[in-house]
């Protein structure tokens, strides 16, 4: 391993000398073969990109693995990350790409970068920054999403955003640093972004991957999660293009639009001078042959209040179509107007051409944390169904600015429940039923939009919504059959408790100056009713953690499915089947009051990535469960077009990362990323023995 003094940084080009001198050797019979293809044009069988190509589909062209053998598939490797950092992590989200016979991916609590040898699992070589303070300060920490891959037919690249906030660019043949791109390998992302940040301190990061096209590297931002923020104003979060040989700043689209800007009239009394987020946290997907870019916005600062903010405040939790080579914007929708429910758009939006009314449209379809499907024209912006603005209700904290209504897909229906009713509520049985409403007695409920409440002990204590910060579908989004059609959505259902008290008065430096933060004595009961373990609502860094509280006997306070997967029909803009995805928790299977009962499968909570092929949909379970052999988690097969589950392989630890499939010397592998609760991150690959 090697120390670069000058920067503090550890770089380890291999692990040993004999790893190094195997490197070297696989590089030059690479090179022998080495490919003229770009990045999104993948060899059959490879996986170049995070979401399997530019548009996200998830999908490969692959049936080695099919429904007679899925479930005689053997582990193949497994590469474990725990060396991989100062302390183990439980929470390994990458989905690792593969070219040329390597696997790459980000792992471990430093978020190194390994290249493994992608028929046995054999680590090529690793590379690591110390980041020191500026990493111990970084909102977004541990291995992150994964990573990008550039070639130019010659030179071969690894691409991938830091803890602390910089993008490095490392030789995707021994894992150096690239010394011709930036600073000797790398950018300082807190620089050069319009914006004054301090180097270490400043609350920026990403979780998500960097995505290339054209030459370009473009890179969203993140910040911590924003429930109760220090202050009204913060980083904001802009997104960048770099070239991907130099690391040259190419261009930059400021999410909060500045004076002269469009948009900027949405945000009154000149909020736009210090709100911050509005970055893009989740992935973003490019066009090539459009030549645009498509961002999915997050909200701006303050999840749950923004009286100081007033106005309908775009960018904000808008889809924004830029041109690929200038960052000029060609076309928005905003999907809520003047966010306060941490509806930020958490996924890739998804691009696919379909036949709509016997015409090839290029469309483009966003999940959801509110569980609807937004579908457009990717060219133009036009909805391919009407989107209709409707009243919504006012609510009743003070200061606050609400808009009179929102936007509602008229098709595809809601894949999901939203909001909150009665007809929700657990029901087992009467007396569970009974003592649900009972539970919900000084709660708000209402549908999609009721707003977050100023909690009273007399009542309302807070709001409770399903498909809001508890979101239906999360960062790892969807996939897209080309074939068929059809897209595949996994989403849960999880209660959230949104409660307003007034910020705790200002008694230093730290303290808020906004008006109404989201309650102490809620916080802890923000994601409730599901069953097992539940992502936060937003792009928090939680494996295990939903919260069991206004539970009913211990049983969650709705009705299941806790989670489920679905198919929606774009040729149509129907949904064509939905299945629970997930086992029955033991809590529910082994409860004394469902004994008598045939409770079937519930389904579990959880934010799941899906793999869609030629004769399958993949996807893991997110809990832990006691199975067959022993307690772990399925990774489940179905028939992609019926739904029915055609076979299950035993993992030990829940999907935390989204599974890949690629196809080397003639057999085929699916990894998946799994971790949880007591198990530390593991890559795990299997194939047909």
């Amino acid at each position: 391993m090697r120390l670069d003094r000058r920067r503090s940084v550890l770089t380890a080009v291999a692990c040993t000398a004999a790893i190094l001198t195997a490197a070297i050797l696989t590089a030059a019979m690479l090179t022998a073969a080495s490919h003229a293809q770009p990045a999104a044009q993948p060899r059959p069988g490879e996986w170049r990109t995070y979401g399997g190509d530019l548009g996200h589909a998830r999908y490969a062209a692959l049936d080695q693995i099919n429904a007679q053998n899925f479930s005689t598939l053997q582990v193949a490797w497994r590469f474990k990350t725990d060396g991989l950092g100062p302390r183990p992590e439980f929470n390994l989200q990458s989905t690792p790409l593969m070219v040329n016979g390597l696997l790459f991916s980000t792992a471990g609590t430093r978020r190194a970068v390994v290249a493994l040898d992608a028929a046995s699992g054999e680590m090529r070589w690793m590379h690591s920054e110390l980041e020191e303070r500026r990493g111990a300060a970084a909102p977004r920490q541990l291995s992150g999403r994964g990573l990008a891959y550039w070639t130019d037919g010659t030179e071969e690249r690894i691409l991938y955003v830091t803890p602390g906030y910089r993008l490095i660019a490392l030789d995707a043949r021994t894992g150096a640093r690239v010394a011709a791109f930036g600073d000797n390998g790398s950018v300082d992302l807190k620089r050069d972004f319009d914006q004054e940040i301090d180097l270490t301190t400043g609350e920026v990061g990403l979780h998500a991957t960097p995505i290339v096209a054209r030459d370009l590297v473009i890179v969203g931002a993140a910040h911590a999660t924003g429930a109760n923020p220090k202050s009204k104003s913060n980083v904001k979060g802009y997104v960048r293009a770099f070239d991907v040989r130099t690391g040259k700043r190419r261009w930059i689209f400021h999410t909060i639009p500045r004076p002269g800007q469009s948009g900027y009239d949405t945000w009154l009394n000149e909020s736009a001078s210090y709100t911050g987020n509005t970055g893009v946290w989740a992935q973003i997907s490019v066009d090539e042959e459009l030549g645009l870019a498509y961002l999915p916005v997050e909200m701006g600062t303050g999840d749950y209040y923004g009286g100081h903010r007033p106005g309908n405040n775009l960018f904000s939790e808008s889809l924004v179509a830029i041109d690929l080579l200038t960052g000029e914007r060609k076309w928005h929708f905003q999907l809520v107007h003047h966010g306060i429910w941490d509806m930020d758009i958490p996924a890739a939006p998804i691009l696919g051409d379909v036949t709509i009314n016997g015409r090839r449209r290029k469309i483009i379809a966003q999940p959801t944390k509110q569980a609807f499907l937004y579908v457009f024209d990717r060219q133009t912006g036009e909805p391919i169904w009407p989107i209709a603005e409707r009243p919504v209700a006012r609510g009743d904290v003070p200061g606050e600015w609400y808009s009179p209504t929102q936007p509602f897909p008229t098709k595809p229906a809601a894949y999901d429940r939203q909001g909150l009713a009665v007809d929700d509520l657990v029901d087992f049985t009467s007396e569970l039923r009974a003592e649900a409403v009972a539970a919900v007695a000084k709660y708000r409920l209402g549908p999609i939009f009721t707003p977050p409440s100023l909690s009273r002990a007399e009542g309302p204590l807070a709001t409770l919504a399903m498909a809001a910060q508890g979101a239906a579908t999360n960062w790892p989004g969807g996939s897209f059959d080309p074939e068929t059609g059809m897209v595949y959505v996994s989403s849960q259902r999880v209660v959230s408790v949104l409660g307003l008290v007034p910020a705790p008065p200002a008694t230093g430096s730290s303290s808020s100056d906004f008006a109404y933060h989201q309650g102490t004595a809620l916080s802890g009961a923000r994601r409730t009713g599901g069953a097992g373990s539940a992502t936060a609502g937003d792009d928090a860094s939680t494996a295990d953690g939903g919260t069991r509280a206004l539970t009913v006997r211990g049983l969650p306070l709705i009705k299941p499915p806790y989670g489920q997967i679905s198919a929606i029909d774009l040729d149509a803009g129907e949904i064509r089947w939905q299945v629970p995805h997930g086992e029955t928790p033991d809590l529910i299977r082994n409860h004394p009051d469902l004994k008598a009962l045939k409770v079937g499968r519930t389904g579990q909570p959880g934010s799941v990535g899906t793999l869609v092929t030629k004769t399958l949909l993949i996807a893991g379970e997110s809990s832990f469960t006691t199975t067959a052999s022993g307690r772990g988690a399925m990774l489940r097969a179905y028939d992609k077009a019926t739904g029915r589950e055609v076979g299950a392989v035993f993992i030990p630890a829940p999907q935390t990362g989204s599974p890949m499939t690629y196809l080397l010397s003639g057999r085929q592998y699916l990894v998946i990323a799994v971790s949880g609760a007591g198990y530390s991150g593991e890559l795990i690959a299997f194939a047909l023995s």
